[in-house]
């Protein structure tokens, strides 16, 4: 009985979490500012950060612990790249003296 309420409970998160990148998509494209967009696709990573996790629980392994892992490290890397790029209007600054 434990395992079928998981189960249920579980696909129920999938695909709430699936409507919700959906709408993130959507904000993505139509946000009004760059800075609603860029919160919008870190919100994306969280996602399938979670999305990845709750596939671990359904599938019952631990392979899918790195895909995390990886996911987290790329969507911090990008956050930085995006906030430096709508701080300053680029990414790699170039001291020419």
């Amino acid at each position: 009985m434990g395992e079928s309420i998981l189960h249920t409970v579980t696909i129920i998160c999938i695909v709430f979490i699936s409507i919700s990148i959906i709408i993130l998509l959507y904000r993505v494209l139509k946000g009004p500012t760059n800075p609603d967009r860029a919160v919008a696709l870190d919100t994306i990573g969280v996602n399938l950060m979670a999305l990845c996790g709750l596939l671990a629980i359904l599938l019952v392994t631990t392979k899918l612990n790195d895909v995390i892992l990886l996911i987290g490290i790329l969507l911090f890397i990008g956050t930085i790249a995006i906030a430096k790029f709508l701080e300053k209007g680029v990414i790699i600054d170039r001291n020419r003296n």
